[in-house]
């Protein structure tokens, strides 16, 4: 039989209206978002489905909203298809999903362990302001040497913060910092360099005291071990040990995203489909850049669910 990877994204990838095809089909999308709704005392679902886009871009909405659908959009999928995956591994704050659905974080633990991620990083950055652009066209190493460049000249912290793939590397640091950087990437070959619209310097050195002032609620979450493979950001390796993980998530917000590195590995041992659960396509097209002719498609609505269940339910009809 194929191996199969689910992947949970990461911010960016919110939208208006995300989850809301799920909750109006499946009694169990309802009844995640009403779980929600009640811990955190307000209305998530309101602001998934109808708030302004602006209210969405705020990293602690952001990471919520994402968590939340990317958790029901998997469960709904469960429901539907039964067979669990073989891995999961999910981009930045996509890494508490797909720990969820791996089993290994019961959902109102990571629904709290996200709360109080957004809030931290939304502090950090309101302390110490930073930003972060997007480099296109341009080879891991080359990308790494613009950021060393760009600190050599004392422009600033500025580093790596995500190594996509596909020729796509996001860096983050100081304003200052992130615009000789990519000065420098256009020079080293870069095709283009676009400013993102973020709040802060994430998975940057500016992060750091957010990630230690949430260590105390990571290590007091009672995350569980499972037969069900997680693939970690900050080391492209899989959980070894519960210690590890926790470290890992700790480190996670002012570590670089090796999400290049996670794929290439899990191809590496034999993994054939990927599906990306939640909101958006994003890690898809990554897939698709990563290594031609692969298998990715995303589930983010029922149709594009049914779309992936149909084939499935076909072989199992002829049977």
């Amino acid at each position: 039989m194929s191996r199969t990877a689910y992947l949970f994204p990461g911010q960016g990838s919110q939208k208006i209206g995300m989850g809301r095809s799920f909750h109006d089909h499946f009694d169990s999308a309802k009844a995640i978002f009403q779980t929600a709704n009640d811990i955190l005392g307000f209305d998530l679902k309101s602001l998934c489905f109808e708030c302004p886009e602006n209210s969405l871009k705020q990293t602690e909405n952001a990471q919520l909203a994402l968590y939340v659908t990317s958790v029901v959009g998997w469960k709904c999928l469960q429901e539907q298809c039964g067979a669990p995956p073989n891995v999961c591994a999910g981009h930045s704050v996509g890494e508490y999903a797909a720990l969820t659905a791996a089993g290994m974080l019961p959902f109102e633990a990571g629904l709290k362990l996200v709360r109080k991620r957004g809030e931290l990083m939304r502090d950090s950055a309101a302390k110490t302001p930073g930003t972060m652009a997007a480099l296109l066209g341009i080879e891991s190493e080359s990308a790494r040497q613009a950021c060393d460049e760009a600190r050599a000249e004392g422009n600033g912290v500025v580093c790596v913060a995500n190594y996509n793939g596909g020729g796509q590397v996001v860096i983050s640091g100081v304003i200052a910092a992130v615009e000789r950087a990519c000065e420098i990437a256009k020079s080293k070959g870069a095709k283009r360099t676009i400013p993102l619209a973020v709040s802060g310097a994430f998975h940057s050195p500016l992060m750091v005291t957010a990630g230690d002032a949430l260590w105390s609620s990571i290590s007091e979450t009672g995350f569980v071990k499972s037969d069900i493979a997680v693939i970690l950001n900050v080391t492209a390796d899989y959980v070894h040990k519960l210690d590890d993980l926790k470290s890992g998530l700790t480190m996670q917000v002012s570590r670089s995203v090796l999400w290049e590195q996670s794929m290439h590995r899990l191809l590496a041992d034999g993994i054939e489909n990927f599906v990306e659960i939640g909101s958006g396509d994003v890690l898809t097209g990554l897939m698709k850049r990563i290594k031609k002719g692969v298998i990715a498609v995303s589930i983010s609505d029922l149709e594009s669910m049914n779309s992936y269940l149909a084939p499935k339910q076909e072989t199992n009809n002829a049977m």
